[in-house]
């Protein structure tokens, strides 16, 4: 093992401003170096080119995009510690709120296009997105050469389209089959990320039924009005108080034209559960059944005929093409566009139908205006019936294999139909290909950290015959023809010699096994560093029976784990199944294709579980690690959701997680979910629990930091007195500590300051106090001595949060401290977040920026890589874990390895158990050999890809 002096001296560096000015550890050179230290040495010596140009350059894109950049009015403050005084520089107005007016007002606009009525090329597309997980539906695009729609847009389609290089920048419409977290969780990102894309930003038209006004409502509580402007809703609302602009129909099952050019018209019809009045219907119950119908082509001319009716060449050639008749040079007869054109050419017709239960079931076959379409042989054909092309299907497997359903499907004739509801056969392929590669290159280095991903083997899936529509068939009732969606699966519509499906961008499949080869011809050296990373396993091992604890003497050591030979006593005779985390997210701002934005798992094994931040795609996050029933089962196992601040990168996967959780436990006695995060949150998930309901009760972060608990434990939160909050001996009891709080940490100046620059109302802690006695409940039932809150540099309200194991006693009666995990939200280094994270065992804290770029990270109020550490050494932390990196380090970021004896960098899906935290940190030099070939390019560029013309 390396060897460290255990004779370490703590050197203070002078003050760099605007970092944080904290101890740096220095260490004597290696004596016994690793048998693999030359190939490690020069993988990290052999710096990219690119890389070392990164921390020169500025990146304009998201600068522009978020308002920021060095230009940006900048403020300094400086913090005093308990014990030690630091300097660091932050943006006060961001921190404020007060930083709106900095950035340039945009004004989204919706794009004008040309259109071309004679399309070359159309056609629709199955994007996959929730197809490998099944957490959300998939999307569809309707493909012209100016225009663009899309129908649905669930959580990771902008992940998607920036894997797959779809360009939303040329939607313009996008279609909801529902309003609800299944088919409209990544509409708050796109949204976003589209308008700040450019000087004014884009936007899309967004449609759907009278629901989308509530979705619409709850969004507002963190995207600006202005993005939001061009939303369209139809249908007769369920309650009364809808938005004056829903466009409704006579009857509730007429279709209403949404859109209508000279390319394509599109149809709504909206189905509703079978009921007998409209109050009946629920706001998110209405479904919709979508008709795209391109107008017919007309023929070729042919001059042939033209010439043997007497017509010289000339104009009247053109105005026969027009569609009008001339009369003839030769004969005494007039001509007409039917004498000298082809047969024209039908449009194609696309529908979409999203039937969710069996009761919509009901209501789809009853519908009229479907007739006109229907051309099988019981039908009743006139010359006014339109042959379908294709119907795409979003229907569930449940809903698709009734016979019913069957029966209608078969009333279309020949149309192609295709299943895109969720089937088994979609799970083998993964969808964001990129991802999925880079993963299984970590778990072939690092099995230990980076497990094999859970929906890569299906045999933890239990189907039923059922939910595979082609094995449901029966001696009573055929299946009507179909095959089952694949991802970017293609039915071309023009040109019309071309109709029909085409399978030619369907991604191949890739195992496990050719990622592994293709990673031994590029790294020849990586399978002797796969078995020197196996090697710390047995080391750690063979060292637990020999080295002592930190706390073995009884003396309290500030810094207790310099040296690798010294563990925390809280690891000692720690067991597998007390805790893992699981970096579901790495990323910052958006999805991109290599990380996904934040999330943290904290996975207490049969104590259940927590999530600390859930960006968009968390849940499918989930399933890619655990597997769908694995994900499932720590679903209904959550006992809490913490939010650190209201960004949407931080917590647009949360109704998706809910809404899950919420089916999962339906008919099962359970207690609502508590969400835990800043009270702008609440009124989004008041506002948006007006369209489902997500089973949850929340309580403020503000409620939850120390002084909040002292106040909850000191005025007797059970009221075990029998007296009430609102008595008279507690009404003084709350009037005290109120006044104590506004001392502490409401007070302007105060080091507490970042807690609230803005408080509005105070907490009404006697209206939390029910929460808190459920929280201090559920805390003992998953082993936790404590969960606090503590204010962050970041956004008004921004929060990090604590989370502290209770004591244990071994087999010999010594009591044993719990572990500490401090997670820092977003950041600036701040006397808040140094105190929180004295003596942890995990500090996962945010590092956006490399060293190079501190003005930036000063700017938006984040951290770079160096101060995220200094904050974790001069605290005492044992372990540091890196996260939430820009996109400017699409694969690893840029670090410099001579502070990093105590850390490593998080990538999505790397799963740490706090049995192998002493390996932690060796395995960061074998992570950079994996990616020494890497190119760092700013993926935000990647992303532009998917986004501008």
């Amino acid at each position: 093992m390396r060897y460290v002096s255990p004779n370490l001296r703590l050197l203070f560096s002078p003050p760099l401003r605007p970092t944080l000015s904290v101890p740096l550890f220095i260490s004597k050179p290696n004596p016994k170096p690793f048998s693999f230290s030359t190939i490690l040495a020069s993988s990290s010596s052999k710096r990219p080119r690119s890389f070392s140009n990164l921390s020169r350059r500025s990146n304009s894109t998201f600068k522009d995009r978020k308002g920021g950049g060095r230009d940006m009015t900048m403020e300094e403050t400086t913090g005093q510690s308990k014990d030690s005084s630091s300097s660091f520089g932050l943006n006060k107005r961001r921190a404020e709120g007060r930083d709106k007016s900095d950035r340039p007002k945009k004004n989204p606009q919706l794009k004008e296009r040309k259109l071309n009525p004679t399309n070359t090329i159309a056609y629709v597309q199955i994007l996959g997105t929730g197809m490998d997980t099944q957490d959300t539906s998939p999307s569809v695009l309707l493909f012209f050469d100016k225009q663009r729609f899309i129908f649905n847009a669930g959580e990771g389609l902008q992940r998607f389209c920036t894997e797959h290089k779809v360009k939303l920048s040329k939607i313009d419409h996008i279609f909801l089959s529902r309003v609800c977290s299944e088919t409209a969780g990544g509409l708050p990102g796109l949204l976003l990320t589209l308008a700040g894309m450019g000087e004014e930003g884009y936007s899309v038209k967004i449609w759907g039924p009278s629901d989308l006004n509530f979705l619409v409502g709850a969004m507002k509580s963190f995207i600006p009005h202005a993005t939001m402007v061009h939303t369209q809703s139809f249908g007769q609302s369920p309650i009364s108080d809808a938005a004056e602009n829903v466009t409704a129909p006579i009857k509730a099952s007429d279709p209403i034209v949404l859109v209508k050019d000279e390319v394509v018209k599109i149809s709504a019809i909206l189905l509703q559960p079978h009921c007998l009045q409209q109050s009946q219907i629920k706001p998110g119950e209405m479904s919709v059944l979508y008709i795209c119908e391109l107008p017919e082509l007309m023929g070729k001319f042919d001059p042939k005929k033209a010439a043997a009716l007497g017509l010289k060449a000339g104009p009247k050639y053109s105005e026969l093409q027009h569609g009008k008749s001339v009369k003839s040079d030769r004969l005494d007869i007039m001509v007409h566009p039917a004498d000298v054109m082809d047969p024209p050419v039908p449009g194609p017709i696309v529908i979409l139908v999203d039937c969710p239960t069996e009761s919509h079931l009901q209501e789809l076959l009853s519908i009229e205006c479907l007739n006109g379409y229907y051309t099988d042989v019981s039908s009743h054909l006139t010359e006014s019936t339109k042959m379908v092309n294709c119907v795409i299907h979003l229907s569930p497997a449940s809903v698709v294999s009734s016979p019913n359903y069957q029966k209608w499907m078969k009333k279309f004739g020949s149309a192609q139909h295709i299943m895109a509801g969720h089937g088994k056969k979609t799970l083998e392929v993964p969808i964001l290909k990129s991802s999925a590669r880079v993963t299984s290159r970590l778990n072939y280095l690092c099995p230990q950290f980076f497990p094999a991903s859970g929906f890569l083997s299906l045999q933890h899936l239990n189907y039923s015959t059922s939910d595979d529509i082609s094995s449901s068939e029966g001696p009573t009732l055929k299946i009507c023809e179909s095959i089952p969606a694949e991802n970017l699966l293609k039915f071309t519509l023009r040109p019309y010699a071309q109709l029909g499906l085409d399978r030619s961008h369907i991604p191949t499949p890739m195992g496990q096994s050719q990622v592994v080869d293709e990673l031994h011809l590029e790294i020849p050296e990586i399978a002797d560093a796969a078995q020197h990373v196996r090697e710390f396993w047995q080391e750690l091992k063979e060292s637990r029976e020999v080295l002592p604890t930190s706390n073995d003497n009884g003396v309290m050591i500030e810094e207790p784990w310099l040296t690798e030979d010294t563990l925390p006593g809280c690891l000692e005779n720690i067991r597998r199944d007390d805790l893992e985390i699981v970096l579901l997210g790495t990323g910052s701002s958006q999805p991109s294709k290599y990380r996904n934005v934040s999330s943290v798992y904290i996975n207490l094994f049969s104590k259940g579980s927590l999530l600390l931040d859930c960006g968009e795609g968390t849940l499918g996050q989930l399933k890619r690690r655990y597997g769908v029933d694995g994900a499932d089962k720590a679903i209904r196992n959550l006992k809490c959701v913490w939010i650190s601040h209201i960004h949407a990168d931080h917590h647009t996967g949360l109704a998706r997680v809910l809404a899950l959780r919420r089916d999962l436990l339906k008919g099962v006695p359970h207690e609502p979910l508590l969400v835990i995060g800043p009270r702008q949150l609440k009124r989004y998930l008041d506002a948006y629990q007006r369209l489902e309901d997500l089973d949850m009760q929340f309580l403020d972060c503000r409620s939850t930091t120390k002084a909040s608990w002292d106040t909850f434990v000191r005025d007797g939160a059970s009221n075990n007195d029998g007296s009430s909050p609102e008595s008279p001996r507690h009404s003084n009891a709350k009037n005290e500590s109120m006044q104590e709080i506004n001392q502490t940490l409401f007070a302007k100046g105060s080091r507490m300051q970042s807690y609230l620059w803005q408080p509005g109302s105070p907490v009404d802690h006697s209206a939390a106090y029910p929460f808190l006695k459920s929280l201090k409940k559920m805390l003992g039932e998953a082993g936790l001595a404590a969960l606090i809150s503590f204010p962050v540099v970041h956004c008004p309200q921004a929060f990090g949060i604590v989370l502290e194991a209770a004591e244990r006693v071994n087999s010999v009666g010594k009591v044993i401290p719990g572990w500490k995990i401090v997670y820092s939200g977003d950041t600036r280094p701040c006397p808040e977040l140094v105190d929180a994270c004295r003596g942890a065992t995990v500090l996962i804290h945010e590092a956006t920026f490399e060293d190079g770029l501190v003005d930036e990270a000063i700017a938006r109020n984040h951290s770079t890589t160096k101060e995220a550490i200094e904050v974790g050494n001069s605290a005492g932390a044992y372990r540091i874990v890196l996260t939430h990196f820009s996109q400017r380090y699409p694969k690893i970021p840029v670090f410099d390895e001579t502070h990093m004896h105590k850390t490593c960098i998080a990538f999505d899906m790397m799963s740490i158990n706090i049995a192998d935290l002493p390996v932690l940190p060796k395995v960061l030099p074998y992570l950079k050999l994996l990616f020494r070939n890497e190119v760092a390019v700013d993926e935000s560029d990647d992303i532009l890809d998917a986004l501008v013309l």
